[in-house]
């Protein structure tokens, strides 16, 4: 009885070994998405760069947040958002992260209070591309004109 017992102990053994190197063996992807706590720390880090872009009075901090190319017009807008809210001394409150629209694609609620007490509530969408977190905030892009248009009529024969 007591062979018995060493041979079934010994097969568990064995079993359990290789339950064991299966599962460490096991492939992950290296490419693999990353939580979604990770995801909503990216986007409020986005969130507090944009309050600080505003704190700062940062022309530039606003065009990199909103992940916008550099040129006249995003100049202009960013100027507009300063004129607004620029130099308050925001300090946050709250920012509230969903991934309503997928894990890359969501909306960031922030409240904040300036020195004077007045509180700022905004919502934007964020957007992440090629891993870097970005707010919605310009409004005004170009429209392309001058470009040709992708018309979906039938060419005429």
């Amino acid at each position: 009885m007591n062979k018995e017992r060493a041979v079934e102990r010994r097969r568990l053994l064995a079993v359990l070994a290789a339950l064991a190197v299966a599962t460490g063996c096991s492939t992950h992807d290296d490419k693999a998405e990353p939580s979604r706590s990770a995801s909503s720390d990216g986007a409020r880090h986005a969130v507090e760069a944009y309050v600080d872009a505003l704190n700062s009075r940062s022309a530039t901090g606003l065009i990199k947040v909103g992940g916008v190319k550099d040129e006249s017009w995003s100049r202009q807008e960013a100027a507009r958002m300063l004129a607004d809210r620029g130099g308050r001394e925001w300090k946050i409150k709250d920012v509230r992260i969903d991934h309503d629209m997928g894990p890359d694609t969501g909306s960031a609620r922030l409240l904040a209070k300036d020195k004077a007490g007045k509180s700022l509530r905004d919502t934007f969408t964020v957007t992440r591309e090629k891993g870097v977190w970005h707010l919605a905030v310009f409004t005004h892009q170009p429209d392309g004109k001058g470009k040709e248009s992708s018309s979906t009529d039938k060419p005429a024969s």
